[in-house]
């Protein structure tokens, strides 16, 4: 396996990397990033440079003629494919990035694999032994009411920029696979935690927040509803579905784990009160209300029972557990959330 992932010195890509470096199926990993804002080698510490079968390529995919060599050049056999802008906030104030990267990006990326993999007689390796993993979000399918779940039938109605750019990069890849027989498969995951997280997120801005004692901002009334997932648990089920996953499907990854932000806020504000109490406690205190968020989806919740009756996936991590290893870690690592220039 000549394994590239696109997207790897961000959030999930460099939890992802560290999660399968060591696999013995892989015989070389390429790690595609253009190194944007959120974008650090910081997060591949121990492993970038350093590693026999690591291979770092500063590719932005809207070089097409780039990500061709990069498929061509290191003979790539599965793609996990997690470059994208993300930011939903960004994406409301400038959506122009979000097109450009999420489907222009997606786009140039399918057309290498469809030449490099389906475009020659001398080839002779059944495409069965290649992967394309489109790794896409649950915001695609919009928003929820009070009850009920998103499933992989569920149809897509896409509310932000964010999300639309996520929907049509995900109709993109269905349509490589029935068209032109790509290997493709795609994963729609909800929120994710853990190390590593650009603290413009929700989860870092609140512990960052709490550190300096400065205000931490909830939208509106603080009970849009989102399903939480520790990135690790996300990182095996992401190994299973490239492994294992039917091409052509669809696959929901997800925490069973729904928390109103606001909930979510506070008990983040006790856990660091008690890992951490010579701050002097009452972080609570400091939760300010702003206004909502443009369009802001109610409630999300991703109904992940075919990865389980199908590949034997669900979240390893207790949600209360994982919760308070995010937060350790950030207050473990504040060198590192330092050198991150929150707002370039």
């Amino acid at each position: 396996m000549n394994l590239l992932i696109t997207g790897g010195a961000g959030f999930i890509g460099s939890n992802l990397i560290r999660h399968l470096i060591d696999k013995p199926e892989i015989s070389k990993l390429i790690n595609l990033d253009c190194l944007t804002y959120a974008g650090h080698l910081e997060n591949l510490e121990g492993i970038h440079g350093k590693h026999s079968r690591y291979v770092f390529e500063k590719v932005d995919l809207r070089e097409k003629s780039e990500v061709l060599r990069v498929i061509d050049q290191h003979d790539i056999t599965h793609v996990m494919h997690l470059a994208a802008e993300t930011h939903v906030d960004r994406s409301i104030a400038g959506p122009g990035d979000f097109i450009t990267t999420n489907i222009n990006g997606t786009f140039h990326l399918l057309e290498a694999c469809r030449a490099h993999w389906l475009g020659t007689t001398k080839d002779q390796e059944p495409k069965t032994t290649r992967r394309f993993l489109h790794v896409s979000t649950d915001e695609v399918y919009g928003s929820l009411g009070d009850s009920g779940s998103f499933t992989e039938s569920s149809p897509y109605a896409p509310n932000s920029p964010y999300a639309a750019s996520k929907a049509a990069s995900d109709m993109l890849v269905r349509s490589y696979h029935h068209t032109y027989g790509l290997p493709t498969v795609i994963t729609n995951c909800s929120n994710n935690h853990g190390p590593y997280q650009y603290p413009e997120k929700l989860i870092p801005v609140v512990i960052q927040s709490i550190l300096a004692r400065h205000e931490i901002p909830v939208y509106g009334d603080g009970l849009n509803v989102r399903d939480w997932l520790h990135v690790d648990d996300h990182c095996a089920a992401l190994w299973l579905v490239l492994n294992q996953g039917r091409a052509g499907q669809t696959y929901n990854v997800g925490g069973h784990n729904e928390m109103a932000n606001l909930n979510l806020v506070q008990r983040i504000c006790d856990l660091v009160d008690e890992i951490h109490p010579a701050l002097g406690g009452h972080s609570r205190d400091l939760i300010t209300f702003v206004p909502d968020r443009l369009g802001h989806d109610h409630r999300y919740s991703v109904d992940a029972s075919k990865m389980q009756h199908e590949l034997g996936w669900k979240p390893a991590h207790p949600p209360e557990f994982a919760l308070r290893s995010t937060v350790q870690w950030y207050l473990e690592n504040q060198s590192w959330a330092a050198s991150m220039k929150v707002g370039v």
